[in-house]
């Protein structure tokens, strides 16, 4: 099930979407969304009679976290390698404001700060409701579904700051989208970015470190997810810089592409 956010003008909407994707990830624009009677994270799934034309509404970031978004470093090894370290003996989490999410089509936004801006295509995991010390084997029942997200990052304040929070969390360097979906096994998915049509990253989350059944554990033996919440389960290699002007799709197999547009911060 591929649940949406999006808006026809007035407030924030769900739904879910149908329709198959084509090899490029993307869905037929006649494609429908049944529109849900509210967030299905606190009311359920309950469609209305209510269908619209996908190509009628603009998606809009699947889900706002309501606390975080918790991302994981260097969880492929030969992104770690590229990054000239070893690969982290546990998880290496760090931290996103909520305000850094933006949705599918959503300028990212380049900051004055910063002259080397990465992209970083990944796999997301949105979380389902409370939860704290949640075994690996019972990951799945706090999941929601997977989306797709960028973990923009500035990468010469992230070396000039050693720790992450600057370089990551910028207004707009959270893309998520384009929605959840709700039945998928992330043990074998493709991840991959193209640059202006270039494809720059090219990985398998079955080369993960730490799969997400393990980072879910991880990360709830540190802290409690709330319904909503995200954790990014870090990108393959082949990271590198965007410029304005630049547009970046990250495609995620049986999820979609994001696809979002770098602009000048005035």
């Amino acid at each position: 099930m591929r649940i949406a956010r999006f808006t026809t003008a007035d407030e924030p909407l769900y739904g879910v979407v149908s329709g198959d994707l084509d090899e490029h990830g993307e869905l037929d624009p006649d494609a429908v969304v049944t529109v849900f009677k509210g967030d299905p994270l606190y009311v359920g799934y309950e469609p209305t009679d209510q269908q619209l034309r996908l190509a009628d509404v603009r998606l809009l970031a699947p889900v706002i976290p309501r606390s975080k978004v918790v991302a994981i470093g260097k969880n492929y090894a030969a992104h770690a390698a590229e990054m000239g370290g070893e690969v982290p003996e546990e998880p290496l989490m760090f931290l996103k404001p909520n305000t850094s999410v933006v949705g599918p089509g959503d300028p990212v936004f380049y900051p004055r700060q910063s002259q080397e801006v990465h992209y970083e295509g990944e796999l997301a995991v949105v979380i389902s409701r409370i939860c704290r010390d949640v075994p690996a084997e019972r990951a799945s029942d706090v999941i929601m579904g997977y989306t797709v997200a960028n973990d923009v990052t500035a990468r010469d304040l992230q070396r000039k700051d050693v720790q992450f929070t600057r370089a990551k969390g910028f207004d707009s360097f959270c893309p998520l989208g384009p929605w959840i979906e709700t039945d998928l096994d992330p043990s074998d998915l493709r991840v991959q970015t193209y640059l202006n049509g270039d494809l720059k990253q090219d990985g398998t989350t079955r080369d993960l470190v730490f799969d997400v059944p393990t980072l879910v554990a991880h990360v709830t033996s540190v802290m409690t997810l709330l319904p909503g919440d995200v954790i990014l389960t870090g990108t393959p290699d082949g990271v590198g810089p965007m410029e304005v002007g630049d547009e970046v799709d990250v495609v995620v197999s049986g999820i979609g592409t994001l696809t979002n547009k770098v602009v000048s911060r005035d």
